[in-house]
């Protein structure tokens, strides 16, 4: 669908909400490259190109983030539409952890809100792919969820997204697509670790940072 975000080509970071997430400096990605926030991360990047939950109790607490002016995705159908003005994205299998690229804004599922955000990047366009706060241990970087009905990631779940990253590689490569894992305590193996700065510089991006 033509309007969907055409990235083409571009540089695309994902900020999720794993500890390293408030560490690093994701002040210097604004205005060089799109963003995605995962939930509650909009708060480190305010400024961020889209958000994307696939929780719909966060939606609910944050009463859809009717402030944000960029675009707004979540798969459940409780929040999508002209109430907070979320667009919906399609996952047809939740049990599904494999990377989908027939239809945009069709996902595979994997458990978590970054690996759909991930699936919507490579859909959109993007090259390349900064992953920010995708450490897959710990707590968030903001602590445990706590708004109502709220779940926390237990190690079965980590087991599962670790998994489901660690197997997207190949389909990244393949299709020539360089992601940077910028979350140095990070337990995905797949993809190369450095900073936000040092990505920026193997990107030649640095001079514009």
């Amino acid at each position: 669908m033509s309007d969907w975000p055409d990235w083409n080509g571009r540089a695309v970071a994902i900020i999720a909400s794993g500890p390293s997430a408030k560490k690093a400096n994701v002040g210097l990605l604004r205005g060089l490259m799109p963003v995605i926030a995962i939930k509650k991360s909009v708060e480190l990047a305010p400024w961020a190109d889209v958000v994307y939950g696939c929780d719909h109790h966060w939606w609910r607490d944050v009463r859809g983030l009717m402030n944000f002016k960029g675009l707004k995705l979540a798969y459940d159908r409780h929040v999508c539409g002209d109430e907070y003005g979320i667009r919906k994205v399609e996952i047809p299998d939740i049990y599904c952890n494999k990377l989908l690229f027939g239809k945009v804004g069709t996902v595979g599922a994997a458990g978590n809100s970054g690996f759909q955000a991930l699936n919507l990047a490579v859909q959109f366009g993007a090259s390349r792919i900064l992953l920010v706060g995708f450490d897959m241990n710990g707590e968030h970087w903001y602590g445990r969820n706590g708004w109502a009905f709220a779940s926390n990631p237990t190690e079965d779940n980590f087991r599962r997204w670790r998994a489901a990253f660690d197997g997207a590689a190949s389909d990244l490569s393949e299709l020539g697509i360089d992601v940077i894992n910028a979350s140095p305590g990070s337990s995905l193996k797949a993809f190369r670790k450095m900073s936000v700065e040092q990505a920026l510089r193997e990107w030649g991006l640095q001079d514009a940072a």
